[in-house]
Order: C-alpha cells, then structure tokens, then sequence
C-alpha cells in the first residue's frame, strides 16, 4: 500500500461527462443531435476560447454548418447537448492555454480539453497509413483514421510514469531542466518503453536521471496529459539520499533534495512557477499538473506521530 494518496484528484482526471462511445458510429443520431450541439475550437496553439472568468466559451454548432463538420470531433455528451471540437487555425480571442489556463475550468471542461486535444493532436500527425503511406481520412466522429483499403487506426496514448522520490520519512528528490529557470523544480518522469512494466521504469528513470538506485515503486494515480498525447502515470519510490547524485543522461541541469517543510513552506507561499513569490528556494510546478498533485499530496500527508498538535477524533 501506498504511504499516501491524492488528498485531491488530478484536475485533469476529475471529469465526469459521457463520452457516449455508443453514439459515435451513429451518424443518425449525431446529425438529430447537430441542432443543439456545443463546438468547442482550438487553435493550431492547442488554445480555446474563454469568457471573462476564465471558463471555455462554446460556438453553437449550426452557426458553423448545418449538419456535423467533416473535420469535427464528436466529445462526448453533458446534460442533453452533444458537445463537439473542432481545430481552426485563429480562434477569437480571449484566449484561454491549457498548461496555464486549465485551474480556471470546471472539472468537466478541463476533461472535455484534455479530450479534445488529444484527439486533434492525434489527427494532425496521422493522416497517412503508418503500414503504407497512403491517407487516412476520419471515421466514428473522429475516434478512428481509415485507409482506402479499410484498415483502422486508433488514437495513441504514450504511457509516461511521473514519481515522487522521496527517503521514506520527510525528503523529496525534485529535478529542474535546462529550460526552466532556478528556483523550478518538479518531479522525475519518462516514457515506458517495450517491453518495460511501469515499475520498472520508474527505477530506471530515477536511474538516468538522477543516478541513484530507487526500490519499492508503489502506484497512487493517473492523469492525460495532452501534450501531445500523453498519460502521466504517478508513482512514489523510494531512495537513500546518502547516495551521490548523478545526472546520467543530461535530461536535468540540477536534482536536489528538499525536506518536507519547504516544501510545505513553498505550497503556503503559493510558490508556483512564474508565481511573483520572492526570495524563496523552491518553486512548484503549476495545480493543473501531476506532478503539483504528487507533491502536494506527499508533503501534507501525516508521518510523524506528534506532527498535529491536536490529534483526530
């Protein structure tokens, strides 16, 4: 058993429409549905219009044609109104971006953007057969390609672990990039390859990563991550801090480890990435992400008997 959990689930995994997979190939029903029907458009960015607070802003779907848009991506249902995506090189502004943006969705919009972005993102590298070269044209509302000879493709999702390293008691291993400037800093993560169980992964990742050997991989939680079509798998591991640390294969500029108080210190200075925060030595990567719900779930989970100072009836 894990040595915590999500105090809160990943925004992105919070969602709860119906994707109504039954009604995809029923382009009857879809057509019937078109009169009432939500577009959502996203630009060639990955950005969607929002209203002034932030929440996504729908283009009723007969203002763009009459019946369903070839190109258009049937999403799922919510309420009675189907809902719909639909990528548009421009899209008016205002503007919302789903890595600094999607905290201001509800659960079921931010869910409704990971969908369609995965899916768009999927149709924009796969219009060709990767058997034969030849094209691919979109089927089932746009949750198949098929070639001429009627072979199909479905969307690929790429499995990617993301873990929090910590010592068992109260230490976390954080990595920072080359890109992201000093004081960011996140969890460790990669991609499965063939052939590898997921917990043989996250040894190996905190191996060419950090160069450290890690045990004990326990699994906490899921979350997509569209970008481009990626799902975020998240583990805790364990690591002595004794051990030197390594940077393998170069993918860190710095691995540190931060005990749990500063990183509580950081999430009560609301420390975030681009965050005004001054003067602080650690800043946590953005809510919408995995990565800030592995973190903040670890630090605020309760490992010392005496932590509280009243205990729990």
């Amino acid at each position: 058993m894990a040595s915590f959990s999500f105090q809160t689930p990943p925004l992105l995994s919070q969602a709860a429409f119906d994707r109504a997979d039954q009604l995809r190939g029923d382009a009857e029903r879809l057509a019937a549905g078109w009169a009432r029907a939500q577009v959502l458009l996203v630009d060639d960015r990955g950005r969607y219009p929002v209203d002034a607070g932030g929440a996504l802003r729908w283009v009723p779907a007969v203002e763009l044609d009459a019946q369903p848009v070839t190109e258009a991506i049937f999403l799922g249902v919510l309420g009675d109104v189907d809902l719909w995506a639909l990528r548009r090189g421009e899209v008016a502004e205002p503007l919302g971006e789903p890595r600094s943006g999607a905290h201001l969705l509800s659960p079921d919009e931010a869910g409704l953007v990971a969908t369609a972005l995965g899916l768009l993102n999927w149709h924009r590298s796969s219009s060709f057969s990767p058997l034969d070269g030849s094209p691919t044209t979109s089927d089932r509302s746009g949750w198949v390609r098929r070639a001429a000879d009627g072979t199909e493709e479905y969307p690929r999702t790429d499995p990617a672990v993301i873990m929090v390293v910590h010592d068992g008691s109260d230490a976390i291993l954080l990595g920072r990039q080359h890109a992201w400037p000093r004081p960011w800093f996140s969890t460790l993560a990669g991609f499965v390859e063939p052939g590898e169980s997921l917990e043989q992964c996250v040894v190996r990742e905190v191996a060419e990563e950090a160069g450290i050997v890690a045990h004990s991989p326990l699994y906490i939680g899921s979350q997509p991550w569209p970008f481009p079509r990626s799902l975020m798998l998240g583990f805790e591991v364990t690591a002595d801090p004794a051990q030197p640390l390594e940077l393998v294969d170069g993918e860190l500029a710095e691995a540190q480890w931060f005990t749990r108080d500063q990183v509580r210190e950081a999430l009560a200075r609301e420390a975030d990435w681009g965050s005004a925060a001054a003067e602080t030595a650690l800043m946590l990567p953005p809510s919408v992400s995995i990565a800030r719900s592995l973190i903040t779930s670890w630090a605020m989970a309760r490992t010392r008997p005496l932590e509280w100072s009243v205990w729990p009836i």
